[in-house]
């Protein structure tokens, strides 16, 4: 997939192509609906493009209500590919953005920069200075400049007859209930980011942990322990391990003071990923955080968890 950051760095002659514009927050069941879309549209030999931003709108606009990201850019990006898209125009939204006009910015984004041909948008969609800028500005534009728009409708989740949404995938995860985020998601949840140092208590126990940067990409979900997979994206090739995953501040010890992620990697001890980029997809809730009186019981309750992530992952 290729990547551009600016309408300017698109060739010239790019194109045509069939456009979906969003956030795309999770990329999930609902946004891929609107890219497999898409990839219909394209069939004869169009590009399909994505055109996305790097944060969220409303952190700019409206800061108090902006809600965390399901995921970040890095994991938007892969996630995009994986979804079939030939392009993806990653705009970084700040003030300046956010003061161009809707129809400034479809002639220079979508007509000069993308060619494009058809153009999908969700019904709810708002663009361009003030929010002035929605499906109907498009389709007029669209009469004029030779693109045609597609307003794709929700897609809702049969069994709760609500849209699918970031903001559902993100109640389920604050609520550890991976198996709700997943089918809305289409795919595991997962955090992306870097491999740190930590306090190396994991590792006096017995069981060495590698400890996500605070820094991570992606939404951290409860407290608690989890089965799922860490993926190595560094290197030559992916490597997954099967690991019990600890989210939380350490509470038996209390001398972790902001939330972690710490994952245990099965039957291995000697593994070092220190600087190493990972995936870590959460695939079951195992427990919740919990204080234990002294070592001695946490050792016998990590045991029991390790057995019981082998099971699940197994």
């Amino acid at each position: 997939m290729i990547v551009f950051r600016d309408p300017a760095e698109v060739p010239a002659g790019f194109g045509p192509s069939v456009v979906a514009i969003g956030k795309f927050d999770g990329v999930h069941t609902g946004h891929r609906a609107v890219i497999d879309r898409a990839r219909v549209e394209a069939a004869d030999g169009a590009e399909v493009v994505a055109v996305t931003f790097d944060r969220n709108p409303l952190s700019v606009l409206r800061p108090d209500t902006c809600p965390p990201d399901v995921i970040g850019p890095h994991q938007k990006l892969e996630l995009l590919e994986r979804a079939g898209v030939d392009a993806t125009l990653l705009l970084t939204f700040d003030e300046a953005l956010a003061a161009v006009p809707a129809e400034e910015f479809v002639r220079r984004v979508l007509v000069d920069a993308l060619a494009a041909r058809t153009v999908l948008v969700g019904r709810d969609f708002r663009f361009g200075a003030g929010g002035a800028g929605d499906p109907a500005l498009l389709e007029r534009m669209g009469s004029a400049h030779g693109f045609r728009v597609d307003v794709v409708d929700d897609v809702r989740a049969v069994h709760a007859d609500r849209r699918v949404s970031s903001t559902w995938i993100r109640e389920a995860l604050s609520a550890g209930d991976i198996a709700t985020a997943t089918r809305l998601l289409g795919r595991w949840p997962s955090v992306w980011g870097e491999v740190v140092h930590g306090l190396k208590r994991g590792r006096e126990l017995g069981y060495p942990t590698a400890n996500l940067s605070p820094d991570l990409e992606g939404f951290v979900p409860a407290d608690g322990v989890y089965a799922g997979w860490l993926i190595d994206v560094d290197g030559t090739r992916r490597i997954s391990y099967p690991s019990a995953i600890s989210i939380g501040t350490n509470p038996t010890f209390d001398d972790v003071h902001a939330r972690q992620v710490e994952v245990y990697v099965l039957d291995e001890t000697d593994l070092d990923l220190y600087g190493h980029h990972v995936e870590v997809r959460f695939v079951e809730r195992v427990r919740g955080m919990a204080a234990f009186d002294g070592v001695d019981a946490l050792l016998v309750q990590m045991a029991d968890d390790v057995e019981r992530v082998r099971g699940i992952l197994h």
